[in-house]
């Protein structure tokens, strides 16, 4: 991949370097010096490719002595073996490091898309999300949860009668607009609003029990679900 800085990028360009230090700039290097040394021309100035070792031994055949060819093939062909056999451990180094280096990212990706993950990437609404809340409140066993639960639960009845266009200074005077037609469940908004407006004045003395606190928040529950405020 063009730019990629990593361990894994760099390996075919590191590999391209040591090809042409291996089979380019050293025998460029024997060659100068050859004929600087011996003032003659060298045997390997016909050379007009790269040398690669598949061609190493025709090179061998014509650069050689007659009596040194065998011994300097068969050192060839050893040294061929032995660089085969010493490179099969670091190549299963580089296999390794590269499948650990995908897991790592693997992992991380895992890592970031979970804490990237937000409420509404889980397809939760906002709105859902507080009456979950409200549900908990409402289900505890503390007074002050319950009363909590009823207030939240009037200022989302609030929201809904804004979002459906009903205008007024008030709760009340919101809810005086509403046609019945339109509202089936008006009369459970109104009996419930009923109770929050106890429970906000009257605070700890408007005493509650858990068999009403569940329902008063099933007539609040009514009003969103025939409005798909809730699901």
């Amino acid at each position: 991949m063009p730019g990629d800085q990593t361990l894994i990028g760099a390996l075919p360009s590191g590999f391209e370097f040591f090809g042409d230090l291996l089979f380019k700039w050293v025998p460029a290097s024997v060659i100068a010096v050859s004929q600087s040394v011996s003032g003659s021309e060298s045997p390997y100035s016909m050379l007009t490719d790269p040398v690669s070792a598949v061609t190493v031994p025709s090179l061998l055949a014509q650069t050689s002595a007659p009596g040194t060819y065998d011994a300097l093939l068969g050192a060839w062909y050893t040294w061929t073996v032995l660089s085969f056999a010493l490179s099969i451990p670091f190549l299963a180094v580089v296999i390794y490091t590269f499948i650990r280096i995908m897991q790592i990212r693997t992992a991380e990706r895992r890592a970031v898309a979970a804490a990237q993950r937000t409420v509404a990437a889980e397809d939760v609404p906002r709105t859902q999300l507080r009456w979950n809340r409200v549900l908990d409140q409402a289900s505890s066993s503390s007074p002050e949860g319950w009363r909590l639960a009823i207030l939240e639960a009037d200022i989302m009845l609030n929201e809904l009668l804004d979002l459906q266009g009903y205008k007024g200074e008030t709760m009340a005077d919101k809810m005086k607009r509403v046609e019945r037609g339109d509202f089936n469940t008006i009369d459970d908004a109104w009996e419930a609003h009923k109770v929050r407006n106890r429970v906000a004045h009257e605070g700890s003395a408007h005493e509650l029990s858990p068999r009403e606190v569940r329902r008063i928040i099933n007539l609040y529950e009514r009003v969103f679900k025939e409005f798909k405020y809730i699901e």
